[in-house]
């Protein structure tokens, strides 16, 4: 497969094009679905809020992900490849090893997750939240494609925090578009407003999940919000995660 890509390809039209269509793919294969359970109603027991959002708001957060997502994210996409580039990713043949692949996936996954909790931080200070950060919580009820739908300023300033641990280790090609596909699938799950036995926070306990996350958006508390994130944040590595989540639901509902 990557001999017939790396053949008929050049570097830029993977890393850049090859790269978008597969974003776009995996992004809306594995957010439609969730549109789908909430209009139809199925699987309603594993839903975390009763509320429903209506078809226009549905047609709305579309609409203004293809605009961003061709207007925003394909020119940084574009824009990026040269420092790619000059920091070693690569394309050709052979591949990398499994063991190298997984080492600079976690070590992306633990970079990305210190960048964007300090990033999310500061984007509910009072100024940037009004301004930029309340676009994205728009949606007090996420569903799985919410996950993307934000201000532009946030998409680029946030987006930096994905993009960091490539630029830095200069993947080689194959390892990013595994980041970007593990990437895609976490933040549509973190947005998905369902929590099934087979959620992945159920076994993984430093993982906060959908469930913290459809909390986070239902409070619009700017000054509280940070501390229901909790994708992977540096207190679940300090064992700390679950008592901070059940401490500050405690506080919240009083």
């Amino acid at each position: 497969m990557m001999q017939y890509l790396i053949t008929h390809f050049s570097d830029f039209q993977l890393a850049c094009l090859g790269s978008f269509f597969l974003h776009e793919s995996v992004f809306f294969l594995s957010g439609l679905p969730f549109i789908c359970l909430e209009r139809a109603g199925w699987l309603s027991k594993y839903k975390i809020q009763t509320k429903n959002n209506s078809t226009a708001a549905q047609e709305k957060c579309i609409t203004r992900l293809l605009l961003y997502h061709f207007a925003v994210n394909l020119p940084v996409m574009i824009l990026s490849y040269p420092v790619f580039r000059s920091m070693g990713m690569r394309s050709s043949l052979p591949l990398p090893s499994w063991k190298v692949i997984s080492t600079q996936v976690i070590f992306y996954f633990i970079l990305e997750d210190f960048v964007f909790y300090w990033g999310h931080r500061i984007l509910h200070t009072k100024w940037l939240y009004k301004h930029v950060h309340s676009v994205h919580h728009e949606y007090a009820t996420p569903f799985g494609l919410t996950s993307e739908y934000a201000h532009p300023a946030e998409i680029l300033f946030l987006g930096f925090a994905t993009i960091v641990g490539p630029a830095i280790t200069g993947p080689h090609l194959i390892t990013l578009w595994l980041w970007m596909v593990l990437r895609v699938l976490e933040t549509v799950e973190a947005h998905c407003g369902y929590h099934f036995p087979w959620s992945l926070s159920n076994f993984l306990p430093i993982y906060g999940g959908a469930d913290f996350h459809d909390y986070h958006h239902r409070l619009l508390l700017p000054s509280q919000a940070t501390i229901h994130l909790l994708l992977l944040t540096w207190t679940g590595y300090l064992g700390l995660t679950r008592v901070i989540k059940v401490e500050s639901a405690e506080e919240d509902w009083g």
